[in-house]
């Protein structure tokens, strides 16, 4: 099948070459309206009872609890001084007044509300509900029109949406400054390998293709189903890495064979035989690791899995039709524009990776047992892993929504930021007393502030306020339900905000309650992580061993590489706890740390991260085996193969850590997370354990490395991907049609 595809691409290059430039174009014009079709959420179980119930608050309540909370200060003023409240008034009033904008309450509206007012009275909260097509919009025209100076007050814009929208915002300009980033330096770093600048400008149009071919796919499958903005990041760092890894690859391998001896068209060809072999089992592999994402039910997770496979599937498509497409008409010419010498070419026995390869071989237990050591150790923080869900922590301290939440936790008894609704069925008129039981009760929890209800506000048990503004509580559209709003005085995403609310499921009350928010939300996305992580693990395992066992023909290799790929994996999510959940380093890095971790941010570390340790596995494994099948000396060819990979894996590892890194300057916590564990546990895999691991496990088990009972290597020799024979150099290529006639024959 490889042979027959180098060969189409050296026929029909021009042909492969101006369909690609004309996907590339419609791709980047049609691509570049992902960003309006993808959301800012997607962290919820859309079957979970927190979920339902927010449903239900949408759709009886318009919404429920205020998803804005706007904080209106007079430094060094009372908010009771009558000045100020019939200001305060006519500000909530113009707020009202806004399209999208309903549900309108101020500490002056509810009649002096305690829980509204701050503990030194300077500073006073309106809440209100915005919905629409485009929320994020109007949360940004609210903040535009309503916020800094207005009058007597100085207003910040806080709540649940304020601070999507802000994380939103900040992701779009991360995004450019990543790049900005990262594309100079590969660049650099690119022509430092390759010493000229067209063959280092060739991974660049691979990640071109990979970049705007997955936005075209993000915003098709965006407008047919919910699709997270978040996976953008993944489409930019996932489509330049991969692009380059495989780029690099097939070009290093191709100037190879031309150094051989081999004419244009047979190295073009024989290039896809053998390192894009390699490059398709990488591929299946990361592809399949990132599709196990799908079997979770948030489409947070979700959203990585289709720009992933998508970036996958593009970057492969790019390196083995595209790439070699315009290989074959560069010719010679890839080594064109030289930047630099060139290293001397030097005798395989000669290299650094063979020598380290030999060392290790050499004294394979001590070795082996000392960086295995290693890893546990730097994996041991893990242990005390404390997985939350985002909040207003995540963006920098200069965002207005984080500095309104901040306002709310320290000034205000309770924190109206972080409310959360209860959903009550079955109330009528004559189920009042039902009602205002259910809200006392609620109030005596440990760590309620208040209760507010159609029964009125209950603190600790007791009613304290009552007023019209209570009907809010009550459905007005005939359906005979009512909800509650539970007013912390906690940060609720934490481990009390989870007990408190397994608390309120587990009372007898007078009615049947569903509860919904953020700690809700965490309760029940744990529950769901927890139910389908098994899935998702058995399917990358299953998929690994059976994409392994079809390129070695081995069973020993697959289950070799899966448990390096863990060690290697426990080591970066040690050190992601280390840095992230404790805060060790958090003043260099510009983040602050809440004690947890994003529940979502480790599975999808897992998936991504297992798929590009594969990828590194493939591409020395694939060496190793061509050697071993040659030879059929175990040593030798894994010091063999470690000597022509090592250089190239490690190049590839570095370009694609500079682009995950490059999202570590994000100002969003668990995007910064998300880059800088990713950049380690790449640079942890192409090192230390290509370099330490597996020669010293592959020297242990020797010529067992490549044993299979009968039955799976018969299954192999028919199945199996196996080295085609190649072109021979002096062999004359096929008759093309579209060949430039000076390359035609050219390296001879």
């Amino acid at each position: 099948m490889l042979t027959r595809l180098g060969w189409f691409t050296v026929r029909r290059r021009r042909l492969v070459l101006s369909f690609t430039v004309l996907f590339m174009v419609v791709a980047g014009v049609v691509g570049a309206g992902a960003f309006g079709v993808l959301q800012t959420d997607g962290f919820e179980d859309p079957s979970a009872e927190s979920t339902v119930a927010a449903e239900v608050l949408d759709t009886h309540f318009d919404g429920g609890d205020p998803n804005v909370v706007l904080v209106l200060t007079a430094e060094g003023r009372d908010v009771d001084d009558p000045a100020l409240a019939a200001e305060g008034l006519a500000f909530a009033d113009r707020l009202e007044s806004l399209d999208g904008v309903h549900g309108v309450v101020s500490y002056w509206s509810l009649g002096s509300a305690p829980p509204l007012r701050s503990t030194d009275g300077d500073t006073a909260l309106v809440l209100a509900q915005v919905d629409g097509p485009d929320v994020d919009e109007l949360v940004g025209q609210v903040d535009e029109q309503f916020g800094g100076a207005q009058g007597s007050f100085d207003v910040l814009l806080g709540g649940r949406e304020a601070v999507f929208a802000d994380v939103g915002h900040t992701i779009e300009g991360d995004l450019l400054r990543a790049e900005m980033i990262a594309v100079p330096l590969t660049l650099i770093l690119l022509l430092f390998v390759f010493r000229g600048v067209v063959a280092a400008s060739l991974p660049m149009f691979v990640g071109v293709i990979a970049v705007v071919g997955t936005l075209l796919s993000l915003f098709v499958i965006g407008s047919i189903t919910d699709v997270s903005i978040y996976a953008i990041n993944l489409t930019t760092a996932l489509g330049l890495g991969l692009a380059i890894d495989y780029s690099l690859f097939i070009v290093s391998r191709y100037r190879e064979e031309l150094r051989a001896g081999r004419s244009v068209e047979h190295a073009v060809v024989r290039t896809v035989e053998t390192a894009g072999k390699t490059v398709l089992i990488s591929a299946l592999t990361v592809a399949v690791s990132l599709s196990a994402l799908l079997v979770f039910p948030l489409y947070f997770l979700r959203s990585f899995a289709y720009a992933g496979v998508a970036v996958v599937l593009l970057a492969l498509a790019g390196s083995l039709l595209s790439l070699p497409a315009l290989l074959a008409v560069l010719g010679h010419r890839v080594n064109a524009l030289p930047v630099g010498r060139r290293r001397d070419d030097r005798a395989d026995h000669e290299g650094m990776w063979h020598r380290i390869a030999t060392f290790v071989m050499r004294r394979p237990i001590p070795i082996a047992a000392t960086v295995v050591a290693v890893l546990l150790l730097l994996g041991a923080p893990f242990l005390r892993v404390s997985f939350g869900t985002p909040d207003d922590r995540v963006l920098p301290t200069s965002a207005g929504s984080r500095q309104a939440s901040e306002v709310l936790r320290a000034d205000f008894d309770g924190n109206a930021a972080e409310s959360f609704g209860v959903v009550t069925a079955g109330v009528g008129a004559d189920r009042a007393d039902d009602a205002a039981a259910t809200a006392a009760t609620l109030s005596t929890l440990d760590g309620v502030a208040r209760v507010d209800s159609l029964a009125g506000t209950f603190v600790d048990g007791g009613l304290v306020a009552a007023s019209d503004a209570d009907l809010r509580f009550v459905a007005t559209d005939g359906s005979v339900n009512s909800w509650m709003s539970v007013v912390p005085d906690f940060a609720v995403v934490s481990e009390q905000g989870e007990r408190l609310v397994q608390d309120i499921r587990d009372l007898d009350l007078p009615l049947d309650v569903a509860v919904e928010g953020a700690a809700a939300q965490l309760v029940d996305t744990k529950s769901a992580i927890t139910d389908a992580l098994p899935w998702a693990v058995g399917i990358i395992v299953a998929a690994t061993f059976v994409l392994l066992f079809l390129l070695a023909g081995s069973l020993l290799v697959p289950v070799k590489a899966l448990v390096l790929n863990l060690l290697s994996l426990t080591a970066t999510f040690g050190a992601m706890v280390w840095v992230f959940q404790d805060g060790n380093l958090s003043g260099l890095l510009g983040f602050t740390a809440t004690g947890t971790i994003d529940t979502s941010m480790p599975i999808l570390m897992f998936c991504i991260a297992f798929g590009l340790s594969m990828d590194y596995e493939v591409f020395l494994l694939s060496r190793i085996k061509e050697e071993h099948d040659r030879t059929g000396d175990n040593e030798a060819s894994v010091a063999l193969g470690l000597e022509r990979t090592g250089r190239i894996v490690t190049a590839a590892a570095a370009l694609l850590a500079i682009t995950f890194f490059a999202f570590g300057t994000s100002g969003v916590s668990f995007i910064k997370m998300f880059g800088i564990g990713l950049g380690l546990a790449v640079l942890m895999d192409a090192t230390v354990v290509r370099a330490f691991l597996v020669p010293a496990f592959m020297r242990l088990a020797g010529e067992a490395n490549w044993w299979a009972p009968a039955p799976l290597r018969r299954l192999h020799d028919r199945f199996g991907l196996h080295e085609g024979d190649g072109p021979s150099p002096l062999d004359d290529p096929p008759a093309t049609d579209d060949a430039a006639p000076e390359l035609v024959g050219a390296g001879r």
